[in-house]
This record gives structure tokens, sequence and C-alpha cells, in this order.
């Protein structure tokens, strides 16, 4: 594939993963944690479906996979194999930054966020076999992956946006 074609598949492939990972990240994190923390206990259906069923977990760490290394490779390119001037430039500068943001916003989200929703799933599961109500120490348990998960779920919020406003503004950096 030439060059274009290289750039014009690794821009693809980073703005549609992209948007997916963030758009994704931020109706979880402001609108379906809330609102499953207001639920209760009935919540776990929901997280086991879409973790356990839907596989929501692996969408997400696939799109922030294959958005962050679709942007090395632009960065790479861009900056002539990570040695050029352009590193030192404004805009490499900026684009590194969002990409350093972007890697640590994948990071947090693969070892918190991730492992929480799938043991969340699993507690569910394990609450509706058993019939009758759920057990004080399931409750607890799913109480604090709630917590853990609302507040890596934040974290990663605001790493990406902060990273989507680096790669927006970038190109425009003296």
């Amino acid at each position: 594939m030439d060059s274009a074609g290289t750039v014009f598949l690794l821009r693809l492939i980073h703005i549609l993963f992209g948007v997916f990972w963030v758009g994704a990240v931020i109706f979880v994190s402001a609108f379906l944690l809330p609102s499953l923390r207001a639920v209760g206990p009935a919540s776990g259906v929901v997280m086991e479906q879409l973790a356990q069923v839907r596989k929501m977990p692996i969408f997400l760490m696939s799109s922030a996979i294959l958005t962050v290394l679709s942007g090395i490779g632009l960065y790479w390119r861009d900056s002539d194999g990570f040695s050029g001037a352009w590193m030192h430039s404004g805009p490499g500068m900026v684009f590194g930054a969002g990409g350093v943001l972007g890697i640590l916003a994948a990071a947090v989200g693969m070892a918190l966020t991730s492992p929480a929703g799938k043991r969340m799933g699993m507690l569910a599961a394990e609450m509706r076999s058993a019939g009758g109500p759920p057990r004080p120490e399931l409750l607890a348990q799913m109480q604090a992956l709630q917590v853990k998960i609302a507040r890596s779920s934040s974290v990663v919020v605001a790493l990406l946006v902060l990273a989507v406003c680096a790669m927006a503004i970038a190109r425009y950096v003296p």
C-alpha cells in the first residue's frame, strides 16, 4: 500500500475506533453507571448482559488498542520514525501529549475498569442463579465494584477528553 493509502487507513481506523471508544466511555460514565447505581440490585442483570453476553469490555478494549496502535503509526510517520524535528514542533509535542493521555486512558481502562466490569457481570450471574434475594456480602461486593468502576471511568473520561482536545488543536499550535 502506498504512503497516502497507509495514512488514509491509519486515520480512518484511528478516528472511527477513537470516536466509538470515547463516546462509549462517556456514555457509560455519565449516563449508564449512575442509572445502574440508582436501580440497585436489579442492575446486575444489565451488567451481566453487557459484560458476559454483549462483551462490551472486549469491544472497548479492542477499540482502545486499535486507536492507540493506529495513533502510534500516524505519529511514527509524521515524526519520520520518531526521530524528526517534527517531534519538537508545536504540533509534534501536542500530538505526543494527546497520545500519552490516550495510552494512559487505555491502561487505566484495561487495568481497573474492565476487570471490575467483568467481575460485576459474574457476580450478577451468581446472584441470579442463587434464586431469591441476593446475599448481603454479594450486594456489598457489587456496590464496591460500582464505586471502583465509577471512579476509574471518571479518570478515563478526563484523560480521553484531554487527549481529544489535544488531537483537535495540535495542527494549529505554532
